[in-house]
């Protein structure tokens, strides 16, 4: 028998260390403040995002005030949802969302209500592509001042602003209160 432990013992530590190694990349990854989005949330985000954006590129005939105001003619605007999951440690899961009741959608800004959505972690925005006087996309590709402002405000443990398909900045609260800008983001 004695011999039979020891001829084992090296395979299964070998197993033993490759799960441990695999168990621990997957730990590493999702420790410390961190925002983790389930692909099929994301997924759904890209698809309100692409709706929302259709088309940003018809307004050529337009001038510049009339472009940034969006009042002549509308064409994206901007999308609010509550993000649904759980805070586990310093991530924050994030599996699922629904759109904001009570949304105003404008060109530039969003409100609505998120109360009442359960699993609520926090919210997440568009923001939307803009003509420039060549008709080229402008992207805001980060949480504006303002969002962070509101998100300061806020009880929410997460914030996203999407400004194109898999494009994300997030902020997140950790446990101490503190506001952490720019958080990372993994997608599984």
């Amino acid at each position: 028998m004695g011999r039979s432990v020891r001829t084992l013992l090296p395979g299964g530590l070998a197993a033993l260390l490759v799960w441990g190694t695999a168990c621990g990349a997957r730990s590493a990854e999702e420790r410390g403040p961190v925002v983790v989005l389930r692909q099929a949330a994301r997924d759904s985000m890209n698809a309100a995002f692409a709706r929302s954006n259709e088309h940003w590129n018809e307004l050529a005939d337009l001038n510049t005030m009339e472009r940034m105001l969006g009042t002549i003619r509308p064409t994206q605007r901007e999308y609010l949802g509550c993000l649904q999951g759980r805070v586990n440690g310093e991530a924050v899961e994030i599996d699922g969302w629904v759109p904001a009741r009570d949304m105003k959608q404008l060109q530039l800004a969003v409100a609505g209500s998120c109360d009442s959505v359960p699993r609520l972690v926090g919210t997440w925005h568009t923001h939307p592509f803009r003509a420039d006087l060549r008709n080229l996309p402008v992207k805001e590709r980060r949480l504006s001042t303002q969002d962070l402002q509101t998100f300061g405000g806020s009880r929410f443990r997460v914030t996203l602003v999407m400004w194109d398909h898999d494009s994300i900045d997030a902020a997140l609260r950790t446990r101490s209160g503190a506001m952490l800008h720019p958080a990372r983001v993994v997608v599984r």
